[in-house]
């Protein structure tokens, strides 16, 4: 697989550094370099880009400001001198977060990331058994199988699993991991839980029971679940 890349970053030398960067990765391929956050925005619709490099701190438009407008589509590396912004970059769902002074092997290790982010998503949904999600500045990889109910807690979500008493928490939204589960699978009881059908054992009074957590099921959502019953029962 090869990942069309695009580079935005005022300084000079860091734009060409990542640019000798990309041309010795093989399944890189640059499709623009843009010394401001401006110029992409004009430039880049035009081009089909998988993997964008950002810097964030730019004149006009900053690059977090300028992550909001790309498409969704396009997986986001921020690179930037200064360390304060890393939450920030995680809140907009960015892939990774490269400090400058940037190394080959740190930008290679974003890279791979990338790579495995887009091969993961490329297999039909009925495929895939397992999911990529970040957590303490890594990725980590969940076995579908295991999964049994995600709780959303404001800009944070819960991943809870079989036979681990920790949940692995990450910095995502809801929508967005709802998006990532594939729906044959999963189902979204409440603003705040979605959970995997086949783990459900007990439902009580209009609650799913997972040991000692119960779990609400809201109005909205009430229509789909009592048909996803209907069906089972």
């Amino acid at each position: 697989m090869t990942l069309n890349c695009a580079i935005v970053d005022d300084e000079p030398l860091a734009l060409n550094l990542l640019e000798s960067y990309v041309n010795k990765t093989p399944f890189l391929k640059l499709s623009g370099k843009y010394s401001s956050a401006v110029q992409a925005m004009k430039e880049l619709p035009e081009q089909q880009v998988d993997l964008l490099f950002l810097d964030i701190q730019m004149p006009e438009l900053n690059g977090l400001e300028y992550s909001k407008m790309v498409d969704p589509h396009t997986r986001i590396v921020f690179t930037t001198a200064f360390d304060q912004y890393a939450i920030d970059g995680y809140r907009v769902n960015a892939l990774d977060y490269l400090l400058k002074p940037i190394s080959y092997v740190d930008f290679l290790q974003a890279a791979n990331k990338a790579l495995q982010w887009f091969e993961l998503t490329q297999k039909p949904a009925e495929e895939i058994d397992s999911i990529f999600v970040k957590s303490d500045y890594k990725l980590v990889q969940i076995e579908l199988s295991k999964i049994m109910y995600i709780e959303g807690l404001k800009d944070y979500i819960k991943i809870h699993t079989e036979g681990v008493a920790k949940p692995v928490l990450s910095l995502m939204s809801m929508k967005a991991m709802e998006e990532l589960l594939p729906a044959t699978r999963f189902i979204r009881v409440h603003r705040s839980f979605i959970v995997q059908k086949d783990k459900i054992r007990v439902i009580d009074r209009g609650r799913i029971v997972f040991d000692k957590t119960y779990i609400p099921i809201s109005d909205s959502y009430k229509q789909s679940f009592q048909a996803f019953l209907d069906k089972r029962s």
